[in-house]
C-alpha cells in the first residue's frame, strides 16, 4: 500500500514537472515565434522603406533630368526667337515703316522752298514744319512701340509653341501607340502660327500709323517750334504720345494691330468644351496667344519694356547731342535728331541694343519662363 502511494505521488510529481517543462517550452516557442514574426515584419518594413527610397530617388533623378531637358529646350526656344523669327520680322517691319512713313519728301520741299525761284510763304513753311514735327515723332514713337511689341509677341509665340511641342514629344515617347495624330501640332500648324508675326506689317500697319499720328498730333499741338526741349521734356513728350496711343479705343485695341480682331471670339470659344472640337490646333495656339497678349500681366511687361527703351533712347540722344542736356534746344532743331533715331530702333536684332534691352529685362525673363512652364504669371 505504501509502495502504491509512493508510486502515485511520484507519478503526480513527474506529471506536474512535465507540465512545467511543457509550459516553458510553449513559452519559449511563443517568445521565439513572436520574435521571428516581429523580425519578418521589421525586415518587410525595412525592405518597403528601401524600395520607397529607391523609388523617390529615381523620381527625383527623373525630375532633375526633365528640368534639365526643359531648361535646355527653353534656351533653344529663346535662341530660335532671336536668331530666326525676330530677324525676319524686323527686316520686313523696317521696310514697311520706311515705305509708309517716309519724311524725305517733306524735307525736300523745305529745302526747295529756300530757293529764289519758288520761295515758300511763311504759312507754307510753318505748315511743312508742323507736318515734319508730327511725322518725325510719330515715326520714332511708332518704331519704339512696334519693335517692343513685336519682340515680346514673338517670344510669346515661340514659348507657347515650344511648350506644346515639348509636351507632344513627351507624350509620344510614353504612349506612341495610343496617340492620335489629330492631337499633335503638325508642321503646317507651326508654320502658320509663326507666320502670324507678319500680321503687324501686312495688316495692322495702316491703323497703327493712323492712330500713332493722331496721338502725336494730340500731344504736339500745343508745342511750338521755338519751345526749348530738354532731355526731361523730350522723355515726357514721347511717353505722353505712347500713353495717348495705348489708351485709344478699347483697353486691348492695340492687340488688334498684332493679331486678327476676330480671334477675340475664338479666344472665348477656346474656353468652351462644346466648341473645342470645332477649332483646329492653329486656332487653339492663336487663341492662347491672344489670351496672353490681352492679359494684365503682358500689358505690364509691355509698359515696363516701353519705358526702358525710351529711357535708353533719350539717354543716347543726350550723349550724342550735348546741347539738349541742360538749357535745351528749340523743337525745330530737335525734330531732325528725333527723326534720325527711328531707323536705329528697327535695325537687325544682333546689332540692335534696344531689342537687347527688351530681351534682358528681368521681369520679362520671369514672365516668359512661367509662360513656357504653363504657370499663370
Amino acid at each position: 500500500m505504501l509502495a502504491l502511494n509512493s508510486y502515485v505521488v511520484t507519478y503526480i510529481y513527474l506529471h506536474k514537472l512535465n507540465l512545467r517543462h511543457k509550459r516553458k517550452v510553449y513559452v519559449t516557442l511563443g517568445v521565439f515565434g513572436s520574435g521571428y514574426l516581429l523580425y519578418k515584419l521589421y525586415d518587410s518594413h525595412k525592405q518597403q522603406l528601401n524600395d520607397l527610397e529607391r523609388e523617390v530617388a529615381s523620381e527625383r533623378e527623373n525630375e532633375e533630368l526633365i528640368k534639365a531637358q526643359m531648361k535646355v529646350h527653353f534656351q533653344n526656344i529663346q535662341n530660335i526667337a532671336d536668331t530666326t523669327t525676330l530677324p525676319h520680322a524686323m527686316v520686313y517691319l523696317s521696310a514697311r515703316v520706311e515705305e509708309r512713313m517716309d519724311i524725305l519728301h517733306l524735307t525736300e520741299k523745305l529745302m526747295k522752298g529756300k530757293g529764289q525761284q519758288n520761295p515758300l510763304t511763311s504759312l507754307e513753311k510753318l505748315e511743312l514744319w508742323n507736318r515734319l514735327k508730327i511725322q518725325s515723332f510719330a515715326r520714332t514713337v511708332l518704331s519704339i512701340w512696334s519693335m517692343t511689341a513685336l519682340s515680346l509677341y514673338i517670344r510669346v509665340q515661340v514659348n507657347i509653341l515650344g511648350r506644346h511641342l515639348y509636351i507632344d514629344t513627351a507624350r509620344g515617347l510614353e504612349a506612341a501607340h495610343l496617340l492620335d495624330e489629330s492631337e499633335l501640332i503638325n508642321r503646317n500648324d507651326q508654320q502658320q502660327f509663326l507666320a502670324g508675326v507678319d500680321y503687324l506689317s501686312n495688316n495692322g500697319m495702316s491703323m497703327l500709323i493712323s492712330n500713332m499720328q493722331a496721338a502725336a498730333t494730340e500731344v504736339l499741338k500745343e508745342k511750338q517750334l521755338k519751345d526749348l526741349f530738354t532731355t526731361s521734356v523730350l522723355h515726357d513728350t514721347i511717353m505722353q504720345i505712347l500713353d495717348v496711343f495705348m489708351s485709344m479705343g478699347s483697353p486691348h485695341q492695340w492687340v488688334d494691330y498684332i493679331m486678327p480682331e476676330d480671334l477675340k471670339y475664338k479666344s472665348a470659344a477656346f474656353s468652351s468644351n462644346d466648341s473645342q472640337n470645332e477649332l483646329t490646333k492653329f486656332d487653339l495656339l492663336m487663341s492662347e496667344a491672344h489670351a496672353v497678349l490681352s492679359s494684365d500681366e503682358f500689358r505690364s511687361i509691355l509698359d515696363v519694356s516701353l519705358r526702358s527703351v525710351v529711357d535708353d533712347l533719350v539717354q543716347d540722344m543726350k550723349d550724342q547731342h550735348g546741347d539738349i542736356n541742360s538749357s535745351g534746344v528749340p523743337l525745330a532743331k530737335l525734330v531732325p535728331k528725333v527723326a534720325q533715331m527711328g531707323p536705329l530702333l528697327l535695325e537687325e536684332p544682333s546689332n540692335n541694343k534696344y531689342i537687347q534691352i527688351v530681351r534682358n529685362l528681368p521681369v520679362a525673363e520671369v514672365f516668359f519662363t512661367l509662360l513656357y512652364a504653363d504657370t499663370p504669371p
